[in-house]
């Protein structure tokens, strides 16, 4: 995708109207505001516009043939550890890895890349977010203290727009299979010499074919490697009819990374997603009590896609030589993360049942 011509490079400052440093975006008025002055401007009267919330062609991208006013270039730091590419400020030569807390050299390495087309903005700050955080670490049994208390003093929560794509598509799919319908039947055993009736269910199976057909709209697909799976699926969902056309300014006093995941390999985890659903559209549409598939067909037409940023509130760190992180859906306030056992808390824990359990033992022997 390196067809279309070189770009300036995309910078993210806003200066202040009044004093000339920086604004940032901030969430819980929605505006722009400078931390030095105080200067708010409403995001609907600044000059710096968006570009509509449309899709882009998929094949013409995999065949480099974008337009150049739908590419970028940006400068990112890589994490040796992680390897997330993460835009800094430029004035910015040393920092931690926001996804793993490893110590980066800002080398601004430049990233030329397809532009975000939308954008969820931030709904709270990191207070809230840090709340979230914090209630969150509450529920934590067996967790050290030292790590509770580690986490919760003075630890820095990153804002950070991750990278996702989103994919439209059309569907047409044949199918074979079978159809079950399930029937009674009554025997006669014997039982200690005395017969007995018992009745199994029984199933005919008979061949079916057919076609069903789907829009999916919107199919969302990680596009990043920074962050284990199971913690952004576990920050799910994400309500995608608040999305925003993107515009730089929502990146105002937030970082955003860069996608590692390409257009054409989220499109294959995104066609896993489309073949369950059409699985169980197969499975409706032969009915019956139960269902078998032999062979899907499936066609796929019309494909289109969105780069898009994602909200997420993160907080890495090294505790006893180990990385942990916590990550904070930053629309929703959903909190994921990783966190070490206690040792001394679950032997206290073991002693205690133990002696619970023979407390009860001898009471049951006393009466």
């Amino acid at each position: 995708m390196d067809a279309a011509p070189q770009q300036a490079e995309e910078t993210h400052r806003f200066p202040c109207e009044q004093c000339g440093a920086d604004y940032r975006f901030a969430p819980a008025e929605g505006a722009l505001i400078c931390d030095h002055c105080g200067h708010k401007k409403d995001l609907t009267e600044s000059p710096w516009g968006g570009a509509a919330l449309k899709e882009l062609d998929f094949l013409k991208a995999l065949r480099e043939q974008l337009p150049a006013a739908e590419m970028e270039v940006t400068r990112v730091s890589s994490c040796p550890n992680c390897a997330a590419q993460v835009e800094f400020d430029p004035s910015v030569h040393a920092l931690e890895c926001p996804f793993c807390a490893t110590p980066v050299v800002a080398d601004t390495g430049e990233n030329r890349h397809i532009k975000p087309k939308g954008v969820l903005p931030f709904q709270f700050d990191e207070r809230a977010a840090r709340q979230a955080m914090e209630d969150w670490l509450g529920g934590l049994w067996f967790a050290p203290n030292g790590l509770k208390d580690y986490a919760q003093k003075g630890r820095k929560l990153d804002g950070i727009y991750v990278p996702y794509w989103t994919y439209d598509a059309q569907t047409h799919s044949q199918y074979t299979g079978q159809r079950g319908t399930e029937y009674t039947v009554s025997r006669t055993v014997m039982v200690d010499g005395k017969p007995q009736v018992r009745t199994e269910i029984r199933v005919r199976w008979s061949n079916v074919r057919g076609r069903v057909q789907r829009f999916f709209d919107d199919v969302l697909v990680l596009a990043s490697k920074s962050l284990p799976r199971k913690y952004t699926e576990g920050l799910e969902p994400w309500d995608l009819s608040q999305l925003a056309p993107y515009q730089p300014k929502y990146l105002a006093g937030f970082r955003a990374e860069a996608y590692t995941v390409d257009l054409e390999t989220g499109f294959a985890d995104a066609r896993q997603k489309m073949d369950r659903v059409i699985e169980r559209d197969i499975k409706f549409d032969i009915g019956g009590d139960r269902q078998r598939i032999s062979s899907v067909d499936t066609d796929v037409s019309a494909v289109t896609f969105k780069h898009v940023l994602l909200p997420v509130w993160l907080a890495a760190y090294k505790y006893r030589g180990q990385s942990y992180r916590f990550v904070v859906n930053g629309q929703s306030g959903r909190v994921q993360g990783e966190r070490p056992y206690s040792a001394w808390k679950i032997a206290g824990a073991v002693v205690l049942g133990l002696i619970v359990a023979a407390g009860v033992a001898y009471l049951a022997s006393q009466s």
